[in-house]
């Protein structure tokens, strides 16, 4: 009998609604054919305490978490493994035996998501394209898998100071076009961590020419995965570049979560043709 038969599993967050994780976790579970649901969870920004606390005495083996709760469960937890304790956040947690184990799977799955196209970033020059969330998970999980040089542009960079101290090999700069195109010039890969055309987000690029300054064979990330092309993916591809939507992070960082929660290896194979037949009509609805 696997551990989460007659269990239930659940993403928090605030808003939570439009979270995808039901979708790609329960395709993960019916695959297994394990016997347990996912649901998402309300939870307000500086509830979390009290929510866990109650969540402990139910059917919850473990969730996910989202925005505003990530940092908050730090302290919370009992164990913590290396990728959460690295990124001071945690986005998957399994309650077992009474304790609670706090992981990060951001970091690991965008870098199985880039291994998957091919780019292994070591010995790298790469740019990052903010500072925030997201970009402190993939800026300090590339500077472990050894990138030569990892540049965090951003519009205020005393936000990315933290990042700075963690590794030698993190630099910052700011968003103007004289330090990007200087930046790019050399970058053997591009990443967008920002919310820049993501679907529902107003702020736009001001333009794209900061591309023109790329070599040619330079690789374009973005960690949006919806909608799946955004428009710097575009120009990108317009101007002969490999790109990468954000989806294969989506998925890998998803397939983590399950093991983390099953204690089981996955078939990545598997799970992930499992995920894209359940998923890729939803994100092709308009």
């Amino acid at each position: 009998m696997n551990f989460l038969d007659g269990k239930e599993l659940a993403v928090i967050g605030d808003p939570i609604e439009h979270s995808l994780s039901p979708v790609i976790q329960q395709a993960m579970l019916d695959e297994l054919g394990v016997c347990c649901t996912y649901g998402r969870i309300l939870v307000r920004a500086g509830e979390t305490a009290q929510w866990l606390q109650k969540a402990e005495q139910g059917k919850l083996a473990g969730f996910n978490a989202t925005m505003p709760h990530k940092s908050d469960l730090v302290p919370l937890m009992d164990t913590l493994s290396e990728d959460a304790r690295m990124y001071s956040s945690v986005n998957t947690v399994v309650l077992h035996d009474g304790k609670r184990h706090g992981f990060n799977t951001d970091g690991e799955g965008f870098l199985r998501s880039l291994l998957d196209e091919g780019m292994d970033p070591a010995e790298k020059t790469i740019a990052v394209l903010g500072a925030g969330g997201a970009a402190r998970s993939v800026v300090l999980k590339l500077a472990s898998c050894r990138a030569a040089k990892i540049t965090v542009l951003c519009r205020t960079p005393a936000k990315a100071n933290g990042l700075v101290h963690a590794s030698t090999a993190i630099h910052v700069a700011g968003m103007n076009r004289t330090d990007m195109e200087k930046t790019l010039a050399q970058a053997d890969l591009l990443v967008n961590c920002t919310p820049l055309g993501m679907d529902g987000v107003s702020a736009r690029f001001d333009g794209f020419s900061f591309l023109d300054a790329l070599p040619a064979s330079a690789f374009v990330c973005d960690v949006i995965y919806r909608p799946l092309k955004t428009r710097l993916l575009a120009e990108a591809e317009q101007r002969g570049h490999h790109v990468m939507n954000g989806l294969g992070m989506l998925i890998h960082q998803a397939i983590l979560s399950i093991e983390h929660f099953s204690g089981q290896k996955l078939d990545t194979v598997t799970m992930k043709n499992a995920i894209q037949k359940r998923l890729m009509p939803v994100l092709q609805e308009k």
